[in-house]
């Protein structure tokens, strides 16, 4: 089973990941900028970091066989920072425009303030402009009512609604963002968010048509693994080939595939020995 993982933020992750990632069948991701755990205090720490979603973890994931992509934006955790904001924001256009950027995003809401709320719509106008599809995080907290002014703001934008994943939904999210037109995400975690078994139910209510599951890796208690795990899930429950293909692969390919920067090429088998800027994924002498 060929998997694309449409959400995964590998910076946090070993490349024990990696090696199980694709052993379980991932081919492809795409890394979302996100909050790392404690606010960034300058533009410059974004640089660096929005700097390596497009070198070094690109370069980490192909040694394994994985096509990296990643999306570019302000997050809305740090979006309330406001000398900051407005700096970032500025720096925005120089790097969606790089190859490998697949997507504005993360963006959205977290706390649902004005900050936030003023984030959002400045990159939804972006993308427009930068004719980049948008990724969307709705908040833990209040999610029905995030999510339902997060799909205002995507329809006072003028961005259109195919070009949207709305990402972190759950069965009381899900109706209202198929019915706009956007694409529905789902997070499979393991303690919190959807799991597997949800996750079917939500798959036999509604169809595959615009869904897309990811696992959300990061810093916190997560599993790299829960796409493939799902997988089995859906393969238990009765779901045909066809349809779990559509889920893990076809439909992330589609959507991402609008930005017309997607790589979906078998990268074969690579050489751990290999180099960026003079540093490789081993450590020692071979």
């Amino acid at each position: 089973m060929r998997i694309f993982e449409p959400h995964a933020h590998m910076t946090s992750r070993t490349t024990d990941d990696y090696q199980a990632m694709a052993a379980s069948g991932v081919k492809a991701l795409v890394e979302p900028a996100f909050w790392l755990g404690q606010p960034r205090t300058s533009a410059g720490s974004f640089v660096d970091y929005f700097n390596s979603l497009l070198g070094w973890e690109r370069f980490r994931a192909a040694q394994f066989g994985i096509r990296h992509h990643c999306t570019i934006g302000l997050n809305p955790k740090e979006a309330n920072d406001d000398a900051l904001r407005k700096e970032v924001l500025a720096l925005l256009p120089r790097f969606l425009a790089k190859d490998g950027v697949v997507a504005v995003g993360e963006i959205g809401f977290d706390a649902m303030t004005r900050a936030e709320e003023e984030a959002l719509d400045a990159q939804l106008k972006l993308a427009h402009e930068q004719q980049l599809p948008v990724l969307v995080h709705t908040p833990h907290r209040d999610k029905a009512a995030g999510t339902r002014r997060t799909l205002e703001l995507v329809e006072a934008s003028g961005m259109p609604p195919e070009t949207v994943l709305i990402d972190h939904n759950n069965e009381l999210t899900v109706t209202e963002v198929l019915a706009s037109g956007c694409w529905a995400g789902f997070s499979i975690y393991p303690n919190t968010k959807m799991d597997e078994y949800r996750m079917v139910r939500v798959l036999e209510q509604h169809g595959p048509e615009r869904i897309l599951i990811n696992s959300a890796c990061d810093w916190g208690v997560s599993d790299p693994l829960k796409i493939a795990k799902t997988v089995r899930a859906m393969q238990d429950a009765g779901f045909e080939a066809d349809d779990i293909d559509r889920v893990v692969w076809r439909n992330p390919v589609e959507f991402f595939a609008q930005s017309g920067r997607l790589i979906v090429d078998d990268l074969g088998e690579r050489d751990l020995a290999a180099s960026f800027e003079g540093n490789t994924v081993l450590r020692g002498e071979r």
